[in-house]
């Protein structure tokens, strides 16, 4: 996936996750969140199952894995800050 779409994708993945979540953050937040999520997660799976999201632009698994991934660190970092 090319810089630009990934910044798009994670940008829309880490604000449905802020959402989802019921939590604050902002445009950069978001967008970092979805990326570093989408990787996270990709690995985790990739690892643990053998999948892996597919494409080399926009897809809905890449939408996917960032939105969990995401929805994943903003619980880490609660747990860690001990909010619920």
């Amino acid at each position: 996936m090319g810089w630009l779409a990934a910044i798009i994708v994670g940008g829309i993945a880490g604000w449905l996750a802020e959402q989802f979540m019921k939590s604050n953050m902002g445009l950069l937040a978001n967008i970092a969140l979805g990326i570093i999520g989408a990787v996270v997660f990709n690995f985790i799976f990739g690892t643990l199952l053998g999948l892996y999201a597919a494409g080399a632009s926009f897809s809905l698994g890449y939408l996917f894995v960032g939105f969990v991934g995401a929805c994943i660190l903003i619980w880490i970092a609660r747990m860690v800050r001990g909010r619920t």
